[in-house]
């Protein structure tokens, strides 16, 4: 899993703060120490998996020393592949989590979510057992919006079909008869045209639109991937990690590491 990764988030159109709500935090805090300086982050309690699951590898220490491996000025930085570890004799990174995407958790600046497998290979979406990135993202104006809201449409048509896709071949193999993919295909689009009738057109909420405009984000990924937290200080240390010079894979040229999280309840 670990060497796909780096496509979790595409920035072509071709391919596919945590807004979380009042009510929405748990009170469980994290203080992620780098060596950058440090940045404290809330769990929402609107994704109990994920909160849990960061808990269990904060306190057990897989975080510590890992690499901030995929940095992108205005986007995200990424981090939590224990492949980064300079100590990499106890892994187990290997799993992932269920989708517990949230409309009220969106891609706000400072919004911290699971990277994950794309669409084709992962038609549930499901979550990076370990992998994170945190938004640093950039201010929209009104004409990106609107081509961020087709690009949404857009990504929301392939994740219907390539889901319709996985769900007819899954039936093609319980069943007695013989299907051909060309037919399995072909289902596929009719399901999942079928299925966006039912779903209606995507629209962007106002609240949402007023965020991107003046606080900034990354909207292209809302509704695609699971946000489960939010950072509530240190911002300025993501601005600096995500500022930092980069390689043609997108890799801090000087390496940029966690040094441990404390989870504070």
């Amino acid at each position: 899993m670990r060497s796909s990764l780096r496509i979790l988030l595409p920035l072509s159109a071709a391919m596919l703060l945590a807004g979380c709500t009042t009510g929405s935090g748990s009170g469980v805090r994290a203080e992620i120490k780098t060596t950058e300086g440090d940045i404290l982050i809330s769990l929402s309690d609107l994704t109990p998996l994920h909160r849990d699951n960061f808990i269990k590898l904060a306190e057990s220490g897989f975080y510590d020393g890992v690499s901030f491996h995929r940095v992108i000025k205005d986007f995200m930085i990424q981090t939590g592949d224990g492949s980064t570890k300079q100590d990499t004799s106890i892994l187990n990174d290997d799993y992932t989590i269920p989708a517990e995407i949230n409309d009220s958790l969106f891609h706000r600046r400072g919004a911290v979510a699971a990277a994950r497998m794309g669409d084709d290979v992962n038609p549930d979406r499901n979550s990076s057992g370990t992998q994170f990135y945190i938004v640093q993202g950039k201010v929209y104006n009104d004409e990106e919006l609107a081509n961020t809201i087709q690009r949404i449409e857009y990504n929301h048509r392939q994740y219907l079909y390539n889901k319709a896709l996985s769900e007819l071949r899954r039936e093609a193999m319980q069943s007695d008869s013989v299907v051909s993919e060309d037919m399995i295909q072909q289902n596929a689009i009719v399901r999942a045209y079928e299925a966006m009738e039912d779903a209606g057109p995507y629209s962007m909420p106002e609240e949402h639109i007023n965020v991107y405009k003046t606080t900034g984000g990354t909207p292209f990924l809302d509704g695609a991937y699971t946000v489960f937290g939010e950072v509530l200080e240190g911002m300025e240390v993501v601005d600096a990690i995500a500022a930092t010079a980069t390689d043609m894979t997108d890799r801090p040229v000087n390496d940029i590491r966690i040094i441990n999280v404390k989870i504070i309840k």
